[in-house]
């Protein structure tokens, strides 16, 4: 695999493993993210000109919205990661004499709540840093430490964390064993996205805040002093005036981290100051007056008990660990992941060892090693992975240096619910009323096995069954009408099939392919003529998608578009087109001169290429233009400077656009 694939491959893997974070189920622990948003870096660093478009790099928190979207009135942005004490070191000599607050990085849901005139007039989730949703009748409900009023005249906007503490968490399971809730940070999004705040009553969220905008004129300077004035609790925060005491405060943090009442996954160093904080700006991504430490992934030693072998999507088989119970990472961990049977053979991982059991603040954890092979006692079985499909018991291949083990089997019943989920979810059909537990319901009374078989479910067929009322019902048949829209672009992400990542699907669409079925009738020379599409990937797409010919037959019978749809396809460059043949970066914030709002950013790259540019997401020795917004970052500016690449305000450009028509 080429750099270019490598990179395609990682960028679409980061973009899954976001949009399974922010629904509340992730699909793998932070440390294996960031060993692929890492990956992502390097290569992108070393090779500039390949970045992917869009760079998931450059984006930062969950990819859409939930409730009525609220765009927010200043980005809400992640923070500069750091994992030693030199980059503490770095931060504080980067602003030489200023006090810093260090306080515990919460693992819970951001939030920015908006006074207007003293009463609470907004509440808002992060979303995807611009744009989140108002939960306001949830927050005021159900979230302690929020006041209804404060003692501040105009607009005020304060923003921190929603978290469920450990205490309610235990408390809540206990009362409901039949329905627990999986951990804190979770059920604070759960909670958060609910209809309705009746149903999620008894789970109460605690609010701790972390940052305040407001005239600084009008509340004292220091950041912790002027939040606790307006009546809001922060977590802890101490003050700082060396990078020697900011680590001893980090070390002290973490060492309690099992005994305080709430998750956290690190510590935020961040100028005290609130005008200083102002005045430091930001990045494209992240503010410079603040750095987020993050903790080394918790580990606990607990037995192996078993090793089940689970069937995903594509017939991967992949297995999972059954260990005793033992509490890491602020929740009671029974299954953890063991990647594949090379990492198995690699770790020398038995049966009945005492293992290793890492966790940073996520979800899922994975098994990091045996404690101490020594201690063995003859009793440890060998892990043997099976032969045959523990679904449908059909042989099984292997694949890939991992020696990863695939069941071939098109009908196997697991990979068939799996599927199902997948054309369910947000890259794809984005059914979002019917959830993965619904699906395998529906799969296992036969009503499900296809995903056109989605287009026949009838709102009486869903009454049937239990727990499934009018108005879920409804939101079902609902969610499933408006996916018919899907076209060929999300369609082809929605088969699942090998090899063809969501990039393959986006260059089909811009090759000129005008539906699902096209691809399909393509042969495979015709698919590698397509820039970036390799020989294998072609293959692939010609073995499944011939195979999936009556299921295509089948989704057109029932109304669903397998045609390109217009946001997929290139942009119709406009005559005269004032950027025609020019490669363009953009960096900053972007704002229409007209109306002063801003502009996403995929938009207005959108706007260029209608004007004839070629956009890309980092600046190399091909760019011909760096077209700049607010708050820029320096890293374009610099590299653009040493390379001659020509910077350009975006307010020119925006009169070029519409002096040409285009925007």
């Amino acid at each position: 695999m080429n750099a270019r694939e490598r990179i395609q491959e990682l960028a679409d893997r980061i973009v899954v493993l976001r949009d399974a974070y922010y629904r509340g189920s992730p699909l793998v622990a932070d440390a294996e993210y960031d060993v692929v948003e890492d990956e992502l870096r390097g290569l992108v660093e070393a090779n500039p000109e390949l970045a992917p478009d869009p760079n998931p790099l450059e984006q930062v928190g969950a990819p859409g919205v939930l409730h009525a979207p609220v765009r927010h009135s200043r980005p809400m942005l992640s923070l500069e990661k750091a994992t030693r004490p030199e980059q503490v070191t770095a931060f504080f000599d980067r602003f030489p004499g200023q006090p810093v607050v260090v306080m515990p990085k919460l693992d819970g849901l951001s939030l920015a709540l908006v006074y207007e005139n003293g009463r609470l007039s907004r509440a808002v989730t992060r979303g995807d840093g611009t744009t989140g949703d108002d939960v306001t009748p949830l927050v005021k409900a159900l979230t302690d430490g929020v006041p209804a009023r404060v003692d501040a005249p105009g607009r005020v906007e304060v923003r921190g964390e929603a978290v469920m503490l450990r205490s309610t968490f235990a408390a809540y399971n206990a009362a409901h064993p039949d329905k627990p809730l999986i951990n804190p940070r979770n059920a604070a999004a759960g909670t958060l996205r609910a209809k309705d705040p009746a149903t999620v009553a008894e789970r109460r969220l605690q609010f701790f805040a972390f940052d305040l905008d407001t005239d600084p004129d009008a509340a004292e300077t220091d950041l912790d002093g002027a939040l606790r004035t307006l009546g809001f609790a922060a977590a802890d925060m101490r003050h700082c005036a060396t990078a020697e005491a900011a680590q001893e405060v980090i070390g002290t943090i973490e060492g309690q981290r099992n005994d305080l009442d709430y998750d956290l996954d690190g510590a935020v160093l961040r100028l005290a100051d609130r005008s200083a904080y102002a005045a430091a700006g930001t990045r494209s991504s992240s503010p410079r007056g603040a750095l987020a430490f993050k903790f080394a992934a918790e580990e606990k030693t607990t037995v192996l008990a078993d090793v089940v072998w689970d069937v995903g999507k594509t017939g991967k088989i992949a297995p999972v660990a059954w260990l005793e119970p033992v509490f890491v990472g602020g929740t009671t961990v029974t299954r953890a992941t063991l990647a594949n049977q090379e990492v198995i053979r690699a770790r020398g991982i038995r049966i009945g060892d005492t293992v290793l059991v890492r966790r940073a603040g996520d979800v899922i954890p994975f098994v990091a090693g045996v404690l101490d092979a020594s201690k063995r006692t003859g009793e440890e079985r060998e892990i043997v992975p099976p032969s045959e499909c523990p679904s449908c018991a059909q042989p099984l291949t292997e694949q890939g240096n991992s020696r990863e083990l695939f069941c071939t089997n098109v009908a196997c019943p697991a990979q068939t619910v799996r599927r199902l989920i997948h054309w369910a979810s947000r890259a794809a059909a984005d059914i979002d009323a019917i959830g993965g537990v619904w699906i395998e319901r529906l799969a296992e009374a036969g009503i499900l096995e296809h995903p056109s078989d989605f287009y026949s479910l009838t709102k009486d067929q869903l009454l049937e069954f239990d727990r499934i009322g009018e108005v879920s019902a409804a939101r079902m048949v609902e969610s499933i009408d408006t996916s018919r829209r899907v076209g060929l672009r999300r369609a082809l992400i929605g088969l699942a099939i090998p090899m063809a990542s969501e990039g393959t699907a986006t260059r089909l669409c811009r090759a000129g392919f005008g539906s699902l079925e096209q691809v399909a009738d393509s042969a495979v020379d015709d698919l590698v003529a397509v820039e970036d599409i390799g020989p294998k990937v072609a293959a692939s797409l010609v073995e499944h998608l011939t195979r999936l010919r009556p299921e295509l037959e089948r989704l057109r019978e029932r109304g669903v578009s397998l045609d390109v749809r217009e946001e997929d396809l290139p942009p119709v460059v406009a005559a005269g087109a004032p950027l025609a043949g020019k490669t363009v970066v953009v960096t900053g914030a972007i704002s229409d001169p007209r109306s002063g709002e801003k502009v996403a950013r995929p938009t207005f790259q959108r706007l260029c290429e209608k004007a004839g540019a070629t956009t890309a997401s980092s600046v190399s020795a091909n760019t011909d233009l760096l077209i700049t917004g607010a708050d820029v970052g320096a890293s374009k500016l610099t590299k653009a400077e040493k390379l001659g690449v020509e910077v350009v305000d975006q307010g020119v450009v925006w009169q070029q656009l519409i002096a040409a028509g285009i925007a």
